[in-house]
């Protein structure tokens, strides 16, 4: 007999709600949730699929050992067992930062990685932590921490509401949106144009968000921090700046205009192959335009310039007045939010607080880059341990960080590895201890991560829509029996690891002076928390403390769980608020236009002036039906347009002598790959572009589908060389590469 419950869609950032079909314990469909409060019924292929997604026959469902040199079933027991032998002994003889931590995507998308990597990461105070913010985001965080002193505070577009919005690598038509979480993006953008509003996308591609804008810019690969700040000079030569309301919180606007006096749209046209006149229009419609936002993410990240580029992108806002206004870009305020502290200076950001072994490259919050993974591990120096045992929860860096081929061969040479993963992908398959999480389906959802970056304030909270198979255990509890296992508590009740938390916080709260249950008793406070398990009384704590949260009484009528699940399609909080000052952290408690780290690296963005590609540069792409390298396994999700295709405009095409459909050899600095070509006027002249995620032909995985389709890593162009010095971030793209026509080869397929 069949049934229906309510879930949360865990498979991109747009959150949508999905109400499943449910024939005994196997989800049979899925379709959008007409009644939530955020997605309003709206759900994407990948939501779509999420009953393929749940019941993919090649999902773990116990964990691996491995034993004489082979990955076998065990038991939960065995499993926790070898963990806990395998790493401790390294730690204590070698050191906390012997051991590594990788976290990836996915781990925003569970209440488990949000709620326990700074759990784990505390305990072990290793300095040897990578994520897969460094090959995506990490830019936009270093200089929100500069601009604002808190890495986190990010202002997203207020979609409903702006007259005008300039998107820069940026293809939400695909991707749903990127530190922006909004459900139905494209719906957002036609209704911004039906109301009469603009919008521009610049992208070196012709993507759907693209052709779907009033005006495309393609910009050269590389260069967006040049544009944008050449907009920032047309907006002080014309006079044209109006902070408004943001004046008297804004300091080093005059140093601003005079760090970016070079870089007139005169001089930046031949660098980014964009006219300088139309450069002055979009300066000046950006002010002119009633409320406007300006909106980069991923291709203006995974660039050289990358921080430079995410801070210009406030600095168009604020010059404008447009950051933190309706209408422009505002900070969002999740409902599990630690109450607000009142406003006034903070501790600031800093960069470089330690640094890798090997490159001596600075850490950005917390974080070393990914692409120091294969290094750190296997080459040595005479100063630090190397990277001896390592931890990945939920990343497959084999794939996702540059040169994978060397990354491998560093996997196998580690004393000891274990990885969280439902698969044996092409990085967890070197793991000594495989630990798998269950089925979606099977977990509860609350969205910590994604709701801080929500373009409309709301709350929604998702129970198991399936009861946990049998042999199968919580995510939660995988990582709660993980940190015992790595801190010498092996054995120990796993719960402790939540009432632990939930007394650290309340002894925290209770001594804060703006915290609505300051003075209060601890241990009263925890007897009055609600929820089935640790983590729903996490949940229930965090709201209660959150800035809608009833503060344990102290504010009647505001947020607890019990009222979340008394609205099992979700409570809507308003629409985003201006709230400046109090986001702010910096020292001076105001926004700091310039930050010393910014202008250093000016110099660096004024010698881009004179650069030129000599030949053929690289570029990403999104698919809609795709997330990064989590989906190839389902068959509904590949083929299509979601294929592991080079796209080469025909110009170039023919100056190589590629027909559309054969096999190219494409080379960079790391190696070279062959991959079918795709010949388009989608990419502009002298851009190719390859998707990332794919490369599923590694032995020892298994993934039955995604090897049908394997197509080709496009990271294993990469040598890990080219960084963004501010954010550590990779260069993926504008990266030189060469490309030649190969006759007869067959070229694998995905």
């Amino acid at each position: 007999m069949s049934r229906t419950a309510l879930r949360i869609c865990p498979l991109c950032e747009a959150t949508c709600g999905l109400t499943l079909t449910i024939e005994g314990t196997r989800v049979t469909g899925a379709r959008g949730d007409r009644e939530d409060v955020f997605s309003k019924g709206f759900v994407c292929p990948k939501g779509a699929s999420f009953g393929a997604v749940d019941g993919d026959p090649d999902r773990l469902r116990t964990p691996l050992v491995r034993r004489d040199g082979a990955l076998r079933e065990a038991t939960w027991e065995e499993a926790f067992d070898a963990v806990a032998a395998g790493l401790r002994p390294v730690v204590e003889r070698h050191g906390p930062d012997s051991l590594g931590v990788v976290l990836g995507n996915p781990n925003a998308h569970t209440m488990a990685g949000a709620l326990y990597p700074g759990v784990l990461l505390g305990a072990l105070r290793t300095r040897s932590l990578f994520t897969a913010s460094t090959v995506d985001q990490m830019p936009k965080h270093v200089s929100s921490g500069l601009l604002f002193g808190d890495a986190h505070a990010i202002a997203v577009p207020d979609l409903d509401h702006t007259g005008h919005l300039l998107l820069i690598g940026a293809n939400p038509l695909e991707s749903n949106g990127s530190l922006c979480t909004a459900a139905d993006f494209p719906g957002k953008l036609r209704a911004l144009r039906a109301r009469g509003g603009r919008l521009t996308v610049v992208d070196p591609r012709r993507t759907r968000t693209a052709r779907l804008a009033d005006r495309h810019v393609a910009i050269r690969p590389g260069t967006d921090a040049l544009l944008l700040a050449a907009m920032a000079t047309v907006l002080f030569e014309e006079d044209l700046t109006d902070p408004g309301d943001l004046a008297p919180h804004v300091q080093g606007v005059d140093e601003v205009r005079e760090a970016l006096r070079d870089f007139t749209p005169e001089a930046v046209a031949g660098a980014c192959d964009v006219d300088a006149g139309l450069i002055r229009t979009l300066a000046r419609d950006l002010a002119a335009a009633p409320t406007a936002a300006v909106y980069a993410r991923i291709g203006s990240c995974t660039v050289p310039h990358g921080t430079l580029a995410s801070w210009l992108v406030d600095v168009l806002n604020v010059l404008t007045g447009n950051l933190d206004r309706p209408g422009g870009a505002l900070f969002p305020q999740a409902a599990t939010d630690r109450t607000p502290r009142p406003a006034g200076p903070g501790r600031g950001f800093a960069l470089g607080r330690w640094h890798s072994r090997v490159r001596r490259l600075p850490e950005a919050k917390g974080e070393l880059p990914l692409s120091a993974l294969a290094e750190e591990i296997d080459t040595a120096t005479e100063e630090g341990e190397p990277v001896r045992a390592l931890v990945v929860l939920a990343a497959n860096p084999v794939l996702s960080a540059p040169d994978g081929d060397r990354l491998g061969k560093a996997l196998d040479a580690l004393d000891f590895m274990v990885s969280v993963d439902p698969y044996l992908n092409e990085t967890s398959c070197h793991a000594d201890v495989v630990l798998p999480p269950p089925p979606p389906s099977q977990s509860p959802h609350h969205d910590f991560v994604f709701n801080t970056f929500a373009v409309r304030h709301q709350v929604r909270y998702s129970r198991p829509a399936v009861p946990l198979e049998a042999g199968c255990m919580a995510e939660t509890e995988i990582w709660a029996r993980l940190i015992l296992a790595v801190t010498g508590r092996h054995g120990a009740d796993p719960a402790a690891v939540d009432r632990a938390v939930i007394e650290q916080t309340l002894g925290k709260a209770v001594r804060e002076p703006h915290s609505p249950v300051h003075g209060r008793d601890p241990g009263e406070l925890a007897a009055r928390l609600h929820g089935d398990t640790g983590p729903e009384r996490r949940l229930d704590l965090m709201l209660r403390l959150g800035p809608y949260g009833d503060g344990f009484g102290a504010r009647p009528g505001g947020l607890t769980l019990r009222e979340l699940l008394a609205h099992p399609h979700g409570i809507d909080l308003g629409p985003l608020r201006p709230r400046l000052p109090q986001p702010l952290k910096t020292r001076s408690g105001k926004v700091e236009l310039l930050p010393e780290p910014i202008a250093g690296d000016l110099p660096r963005l004024r010698a881009a002036l004179r650069e030129r590609p000599a030949g053929l540069v690289l570029v990403g792409r999104r698919h809609l039906r795709s997330n990064n390298s989590w989906m190839h396994n389902v068959p509904a999700l590949t083929g299509g347009s979601n294929r592991c295709t080079l796209h080469l405009h025909p110009e170039d095409a023919e100056r190589l002598g590629v027909r559309d459909g054969e096999p190219v050899r494409v080379k960079g600095a790391g190696g070279g790959v062959t991959v079918p070509a795709e010949v388009t006027d989608e990419v502009r002249r002298g851009v190719v572009s390859l998707p990332h995620g794919w490369g599923h032909h590694r032995p020892g995985t298994r993934l039955g589908h995604a090897a049908t389709v394997p197509g080709v890593n496009v990271n294993q162009l990469l040598d890990g060389s080219l960084l963004d010095p501010l954010s550590g971030n990779a260069v993926l793209n504008g990266v030189p590469v060469e490309v030649s026509a190969v006759p007869g080869t067959p070229a694998p397929v995905g």
